[in-house]
């Protein structure tokens, strides 16, 4: 295996950028998941690392060489599609062993690759029929098989699971990460689904309009989003932001007097540049205040009337309003609160995030991990 850097690239059409400045090293045998919205530039990244896409400036670097100049078959890279792109004319054998034969491996290499993902994706029973006759995830697998059966620098995916259902999503999720830690690949995944994401990277990069929001692992992501974009892209249900003003040292919104000083990591001199800030709680961070143990640190929102309840098994969530936001709380199954009841929910002020209210949203305090 070997890492991937990527040293400000740029690519556009035209007049038209669609990624700028992208500044990227995936190490070796780390499996790193772009994310985005569609068409921030995510699919259009992996195939410059392929050679699908010429670069219009800046270095991509496999290894210890500069790839730039190098057509995709010489770079040694397996791509597995989000279309299988398998040949309809060809078994799942010959699928397979396609780009083994070639490279020129010999024949009991070739028998030996085909033997080992035949296994591991359980396709021996699949292997002399033709694409046609199989099911989506069967494709799928096939065409990570045909991946996997090379011996590549890197491997490549590229929405690889989006035809796919729920559950056989899941599966597949569960069987890619499996292998990627097993045979130790580097890895880079793209994707628009931010469970994909936070499920299999080792790291994420969050994307928008060509540009990187912010990289990081899924926890860093999660609990430190560096701006209400990436706040609210990445997280479901999405954080809630409120807006409130700053008095002295309290963030005020509705009723609620909110102590600064008593919110993680508050600069209260920074603070005080501010007449206003967006007040950043995820939901999975409320609690229900008749079960919440106590603590110096709680915060309690009370009487708030539930707008919605949505039974999930285990969890529930529960719609309300909050500083005329529509906001939302998941809360576990011990919680028997319904519709147009009333409940208080307290929130762990070191879990609270601060945003200003510039466009860019940018965070000013950093919770606790």
């Amino acid at each position: 295996m070997s890492s991937v850097i990527l040293r400000n690239v740029n690519k556009s059409y035209g007049n038209l950028p669609i990624v700028k400045n992208l500044n990227l090293e995936v190490k070796d045998g780390e499996f790193v998941v772009l994310v985005g919205p569609s068409g921030c530039g995510k699919s259009t990244t992996l195939r410059m690392v392929a050679g699908l896409e010429d670069i219009t400036q800046g270095e991509i670097q496999i290894g210890d060489r500069a790839i730039n100049d190098l057509p995709p078959h010489k770079r040694n890279i397996a791509m597995v599609f989000q279309n299988y792109a398998l040949y309809p004319h060809m078994s799942v054998r010959e699928n397979i062993v396609f780009g083994l034969k070639k490279s020129g491996a010999d024949a009991e290499t070739i028998k030996q690759r085909l033997a080992d993902v035949s296994e591991m994706l359980k396709l021996n029973d699949y292997l002399d029929r033709k694409p046609a006759d199989l099911s989506g995830g069967q494709r799928q697998r096939v065409a990570m098989g045909r991946a996997l059966a090379r011996d590549a620098d890197v491997y490549l995916f590229d929405e690889p699971l989006s035809n796919l259902d729920a559950k056989l999503r899941h599966h597949m999720r569960t069987e890619i990460a499996r292998i990627q830690h097993q045979y130790n690949m580097t890895a880079i995944y793209v994707t628009h689904d931010q469970i994909e994401a936070m499920t299999l990277g080792d790291r994420v990069v969050v994307m928008r309009d060509g540009i990187v929001e912010q990289v990081g692992t899924p926890m860093d992501i999660y609990l430190q989003p560096t701006n209400t974009f990436v706040a609210t892209f990445i997280g479901s249900p999405a954080m809630n932001l409120i807006e409130a003003k700053i008095e002295g040292d309290d963030l005020v919104f509705d009723h609620y007097r909110i102590p600064a000083t008593k919110i993680a990591n508050v600069d209260m001199h920074d603070l005080s540049s501010h007449d206003t800030v967006l007040v950043g709680i995820r939901p999975d961070f409320f609690e229900d205040s008749a079960l919440s143990s106590p603590s110096d640190n709680l915060f309690e929102f009370n009487e708030i009337q539930v707008d919605l309840v949505e039974n999930l098994g285990f969890d529930k969530e529960i719609m309300f309003k909050l500083g005329g936001e529509d906001a939302k709380a998941r809360l576990d199954l011990r919680s028997h609160v319904k519709r147009q009841e009333h409940i208080s929910l307290s929130v762990d002020l070191n879990r609270v995030l601060l945003f200003d209210t510039s466009p860019q949203g940018m965070l000013i305090n950093a919770g606790e991990v």
